[in-house]
């Protein structure tokens, strides 16, 4: 079977599965792009540049709706993030880059029960953060999604790198995301908190003094 090929979106950010991401499309090249993906209702590549590397690692992005066309061709789009993949080689044949690349979703967990009460411990503290953070997101467990796309939910909350994010994107353990996942998000709550308290304090022309020495201890 030969290995599909796919238009690639080179961004500074990490698209994850079931993630919404708009994009404001002005170059020439993803004008084009864009306006094949639509006549062919085809989903495109989005990979992480970081400013040096194309990552191998990405995910695709199927266009849900044009938000609005400029007259001068430049669109507004809100798509989400579908399938992950990996390049197995790079083309310029046209305008914008094409990868022929291999398809991979997660291994299955045999311990089904963990992964829940992991999930509900992430989904937990992505709604601490986002409160801490004072992020007007709904976050919520539902019992509606099954554990790898509520694992990828909670790998998109915007208080991780996104060096953290191509991480959880290229891991096919859905338990082993969940618990980095945990884990990770714990540290940035802390850290939150602590950045929260000085602030206030700065603001308020307080006591340095009154932060414990306790909720300084990041590790």
């Amino acid at each position: 079977m030969s290995e599909p090929v796919i238009p690639l979106f080179p961004l500074g950010l990490v698209l994850l599965p079931r993630m919404p991401l708009p994009l404001h499309i002005f170059e020439e090249r993803y004008k084009l792009m864009i306006a094949e993906c639509l006549e062919l209702q085809a989903a495109f590549g989005i990979v992480f540049f970081n400013g040096g590397d194309i990552q191998a690692t990405g995910c695709t992005a199927r266009i849900l709706k044009v938000l609005k066309r400029y007259d001068d061709g430049r669109l507004d789009i809100l798509t989400h993030g579908e399938k992950r993949f990996v390049i197995n080689e790079i083309t310029d044949r046209k305008p914008y880059l094409e990868g022929r690349v291999t398809f991979f979703d997660d291994e299955t967990d045999e311990n089904a029960e963990a992964c829940r009460q992991l999930a509900r411990r992430g989904m937990a503290l992505l709604k601490q953060f986002a409160a801490i953070a004072e992020m007007q997101d709904g976050y919520g467990f539902s019992e509606t999604l099954d554990l790898r796309s509520i694992s990828f939910v909670i790998a998109g909350c915007e208080g991780f790198s996104k060096e953290e994010k191509q991480q959880f994107l290229e891991m096919t353990s859905t338990y082993k995301r969940l618990e980095k996942c945990a884990a990770t998000l714990e540290k940035i709550i802390q850290r939150t908190r602590i950045t929260s308290e000085i602030r206030k304090i700065i603001g308020g022309n307080g006591d340095m003094a009154k932060i414990s020495p306790k909720s300084i201890k990041t590790q």
